[in-house]
């Protein structure tokens, strides 16, 4: 037997007696005509106080403009609309916010007049909340990081929870770094970000001072717990420092989430989140909160320990640079070096035998400390090669060698370098490069010195390629501007036009070399990415009556000659108490040339700066042999001897001839008493 059908009536009867879900009928005016007081935004409202009424008159928490608009839309269009979402106060509970999912469907005309509608309203608070908590921490995880600054990474932070989490927000940093365990409550804490930006809660930025005892900021730092805390004028932890937390009470906070920033068992601060909306925060939220902190905290110990090995790096790269720059009479120098990125980038001057100079700037590949640790190995290695007189294409083909010790499988080459060796006798310049600029020169009279140096390859590259120098004479006064690609800045997409401007830059060469070296950094503006180096030079000219030479026939009668001549330009220049010891040394030179070397002897004398350089050439590219004569042996004393009264001496070879030198201190010279036993006429003898 069918049952009789199931009443519509009853089923509309049930609905709006029982269902949690809010019910709504509305007539045309928008009134509401019937409703289920179960609805949990309506349970406590009187029935008068509904039916009647428009929605603004019993809730005017929600949003009755929006809710309005999508009724006309509805009447308008007899369409149904769905899971509209909308939020506002609750009506029977104000101090709660409410979330609702609103759907409407038009009711059919029955032929008495305009037609209304129902709406079905479900209060979906919780689940939204959970969305928007979701929301707040994907945003965080996206955009908390993006760089390895402290700083940058709190304010990501405070960005990404004010305004859709919380109403203020701050991160405080231990100021002494790191620390494990808990923590006592005098441990300084430095304010480093806070939002918005034109509040203040407590503290303001850069401020650096323990936070009151006790209060809920050192309870957290010495348990390392997150916890909510309730903001009230009568909560007992305000009196820690009432002047302090006075702000809280005059922003109208009501609740706070305090969080330590940990990594580990590692704290690093403390993150502080401040509501003065009328919902107090929940376990839900202290929940999101932790996860926020844990993320941050470890993007901060990235940075901080970026930032310490930035700093120990740029210390190492900074002790292993020249602490200063020798005084020479061949060129004056300044130099700019900003180690922005903790690279390998470096520049030296190396005083070299002839009153010579080489220049150097180089560009290891990578950065942190094992580009300055590679840097520091090759400086030495570049210092040790040069003092060694190889013209300067052996002098990169060796440290090239040297690089290639150093690569790493993964990378493609070392380092990048450039040289140039400056003689003020000669004028003469050889230039050589290793993957490198070449370097801007400017004349004396401001312009620009077109020289090509051939380009070769970065230092361990590997293939065995060669070093070619480029060869110039230039005059007294002449700019010579070595740099790295970091100096280049916002022009380094054009590197022509990058060297343009800054030879334009040292147009006005005569200026002071610092001056100079500044204006280029401020016209260039260097990345603040990669490390810069300039190096400038101004090149001089050794003056012609503190330099003397001669050309002797290669015949052992000139040896007496030669300390003749000597005597007597000593003479002219009032050094005759070096008379003796240098005699000494020319007669060992010249003998040790005419018996071990070929076609005409040149020697020469410079007076340089406290010096006295002494230098005999012949054609013969054979080294000189430097050993101790036993006591049976009638020769092999001679160089022993030059080594002996020196304070350097050495050998240069070029590609026609070698020349052995010898510098004397003038004033602080050896002495030469030890040497007593050798007649002027006996040495003559020895080789």
């Amino acid at each position: 037997m069918a049952s009789d059908p199931i009443d519509d009536a009853a089923v509309l009867n049930a609905l709006f007696g029982n269902s949690t879900q809010g019910l709504f009928v509305f007539d045309a005016e928008r009134k509401v005509e019937r409703y289920n007081p179960a609805g949990r935004g309506v349970r406590k409202l009187a029935a008068e106080d509904v039916v009647g009424h428009e929605v603004e008159d019993f809730a005017p928490g929600v949003d009755s403009a929006e809710l309005r608009s999508l009724m006309d839309e509805v009447l308008a269009s007899g369409a149904p609309l769905r899971r509209k979402l909308l939020r506002g106060r609750s009506p029977s509970d104000p101090d709660r916010t409410l979330t609702v999912e609103v759907s409407l469907f038009p009711l059919p005309d029955a032929g008495s007049g305009p037609p209304g509608l129902v709406a079905v309203v479900e209060d979906v608070t919780e689940r939204q909340a959970a969305a928007d908590r979701l929301a707040v921490l994907s945003r965080v995880h996206s955009t908390v990081g993006s760089t390895l600054d402290v700083r940058t990474t709190a304010d990501e932070l405070v960005r990404g929870l004010v305004p859709a989490f919380a109403d203020g927000a701050s991160v405080d940093l231990l100021d002494d770094g790191l620390t494990s365990g808990p923590l006592s409550s005098g441990v300084p804490l430095r304010r480093i970000s806070f939002a918005p930006a034109d509040t203040v809660i407590v503290r303001k930025e850069g401020d650096s001072r323990p936070f009151p005892y006790p209060t809920p900021y050192t309870q957290a730092l010495n348990d390392t717990e997150a916890r909510i805390v309730a903001v009230t004028p009568e909560a007992p932890w305000l009196a820690a420092d009432p002047e302090m937390f006075e702000p809280l009470l005059k922003a109208n906070v009501r609740s706070m989430i305090v969080v330590p920033l940990r990594v580990r068992d590692t704290v690093l601060g403390l993150l502080t989140l401040y509501r003065n909306r009328t919902d107090p925060f929940e376990e839900a939220d202290l929940a999101m909160a932790r996860q926020a902190a844990a993320t941050t905290a470890a993007h901060l110990d990235n940075a901080r320990s970026y930032r310490r090995e930035h700093m120990v790096a740029s210390t190492l790269q900074r002790k292993l640079q020249p602490s200063t720059t020798p005084h020479l009479s061949a060129v004056e120098t300044a130099h700019i070096y900003l180690p922005e990125s903790a690279g390998g980038d470096w520049y030296d001057v190396i005083p070299l035998s002839g009153a010579r100079v080489a220049l150097v700037v180089g560009d290891v590949a990578g950065h942190g400390i094992e580009a300055a640790a590679t840097m520091g190995q090759l400086r030495i290695a570049l210092r040790t090669l040069a003092l060694k007189d190889l013209e300067t294409d052996e002098l990169l083909t060796h440290l090239d060698e040297v690089a290639s010790q150093l690569a790493e499988p993964s990378e493609p080459y070392v380092a990048t370098c450039a040289i140039t060796v400056y003689n003020p006798v000669s004028r003469r310049c050889a230039m050589v490069r290793a993957g490198h600029p070449a370097p801007v020169i400017v004349d004396p009279a401001g312009s620009p010195v077109d020289v090509e140096v051939p380009l070769g390859p970065p230092l361990g590259a590997g293939g065995g390629r060669v070093f070619t120098p480029a060869l110039i004479d230039l005059p007294a006064g002449t700019l010579i501007a070595h740099y790295t690609n970091g100096l280049l800045g916002a022009h380094s997409h054009d590197p022509a036009a990058a060297r343009r401007r800054l030879a334009q830059t040292l147009a006005s060469p005569a200026r002071p070399l610092r001056e100079l070296s500044d204006d280029a950094v401020y016209r260039m503006a260097p990345s603040r990415d990669d490390d810069a180096v300039l190096l400038l030079a101004r090149t001089h000219t050794l003056a012609k009556e503190n330099v003397a030479d001669w050309t002797l026939p290669a015949e052992p009668s000139v040896v007496s000659t030669a300390r003749r001549l000597v005597g007597q330009q000593l003479a002219v220049w009032h050094l005759e108490e070096a008379a003796y010891t240098t005699g000494l040394i020319v007669s060992e030179l010249v003998t040790n040339a005419i018996r071990y070397g070929a076609g005409p002897i040149q020697l020469r004398l410079i007076h340089d700066n406290g010096r006295l350089l002494t230098e005999v050439t012949d054609a013969n590219r054979t080294s000189p042999h430097l050993r101790h004569a036993r006591e049976s042996d009638e020769g092999g004393r001679g160089l022993y001897i030059v080594m002996r009264l020196s304070s350097h001496w050495g050998v240069r070879h070029s590609q026609q001839d070698k020349t052995i030198w010898s510098e004397q201190r003038l004033g602080g010279e050896p002495d030469a008493a030890g040497f007593a036993e050798f007649d002027v006429a006996d040495v003559e003898g020895l080789s």
